[in-house]
């Protein structure tokens, strides 16, 4: 069996050597053909001399440098379009998920029913503000998107040929890993994990702000179908206002201020117009990239070191190509 593991670069300079001595140490215990493709995100610090340092001693690491930081999920997309094992194991590398959990979902794997396992927290970790303000941000979500989101998922995942193949054959230029995991289907089974860190989240509320947009921009229609009941809902509500107002002025002869309700008039019609337009400008913005089919990242080296037995000697070749990642293009 050939085994595939994949994860990133960024800002690890201080875990990469531990995270490829564990991750080895795991997947040599239950295969004998080992891969692990590391995707350096445009780090700024020195993780990729680190791991090319290491890849001399070790040909089994296959690095792909991407020409810029494109972003945690692209990256990860990147990596798994590389994959090349009957299984894959996908992780971070920066040791909040253990590298040992790959022996516990290989276990849960041999029970022959299921593609995928994948981690679930225990518990979501950081402070009171952070939990509150990811719940809101999952409700937030679960109300507005198409279908709900799974909580507390983690990067840790072991998937199968068959999954990974069907994964990285979407076409998405913008979107997020975790519906592309809910999206493609197959058998998925979650394990519970626990993470190690105790430290806040790297996501802040504005990226998660911006992750919520994203996400219910390139996968919901359901806010267009409740901007199509708002319009209805203002427009009927205009009818009961002016038919209230001219009853009231047959009857009573009270009539209503020119300039206070020309002025409420505008200031409410104004916000929902310009409210309803910056939601279809999203959508349209969404639309424009999806349409440009520019790959999701570019690759600016790939080193692949091969073992090539010459006269009883083993050298290491190390291949570099340029090259776009498109996932037009399955692997």
């Amino acid at each position: 069996m050939r085994l595939s593991i994949v994860t990133t670069l960024y800002r690890s300079a201080s875990t990469i050597d531990e995270f490829c001595r564990r991750i080895f140490a795991a997947a040599e215990t239950i295969a004998d053909d080992i891969e692990l493709i590391v995707v350096n995100d445009g780090s700024p610090d020195d993780s990729l001399d680190l791991v090319l340092a290491r890849q001399r001693r070790d040909p089994r690491i296959v690095v792909v440098d991407l020409s810029r930081n494109f972003g945690h999920h692209k990256a990860i997309m990147t990596g798994l379009a590389e994959a090349t094992g009957d299984l894959v194991f996908l992780i971070d590398s920066d040791l909040e998920e253990e590298p040992e959990l790959l022996l516990a979902f290989y276990r849960r794997w041999l029970q022959n029913d299921c593609d995928v396992v994948f981690g679930v927290q225990e518990a979501r970790r950081g402070g009171i503000v952070e939990r509150v303000t990811g719940a809101l941000f999952f409700s937030f979500i679960d109300v507005l998107s198409d279908e709900p989101v799974p909580r507390n998922l983690v990067i840790a995942r072991l998937m199968n040929r068959d999954f990974v193949r069907a994964l990285v054959r979407h076409r998405d230029r913008e979107f997020l890993i975790l519906h592309l995991w809910q999206l493609t289907g197959f058998r998925q089974v979650p394990v519970t994990v626990r993470k190690l860190s105790s430290s806040p989240s790297t996501y802040s509320l504005a990226m998660r702000i911006e992750m919520a947009v994203k996400y219910l921009t390139t996968t919901s229609t359901r806010i267009l179908h409740l901007i199509l009941y708002a319009g209805i809902a203002i427009f009927a509500l205009s009818l009961v206002t002016i038919g209230f107002f001219l009853t009231r002025y047959l009857f009573s002869g009270i009539g209503v201020d020119g300039f206070t309700s020309l002025i409420i008039s505008i200031w409410f019609f104004g916000g929902s117009t310009t409210l309803i337009l910056g939601i279809i400008g999203i959508y349209v913005a969404n639309i424009l990239s999806e349409t440009k089919r520019r790959p999701y990242t570019v690759v600016r080296h790939i080193y692949r070191a091969e073992r090539i037995a010459a006269a009883g000697a083993s050298t290491v070749h190390r291949l570099q190509r340029d090259r776009a990642i498109d996932s037009d293009v399955p692997r």
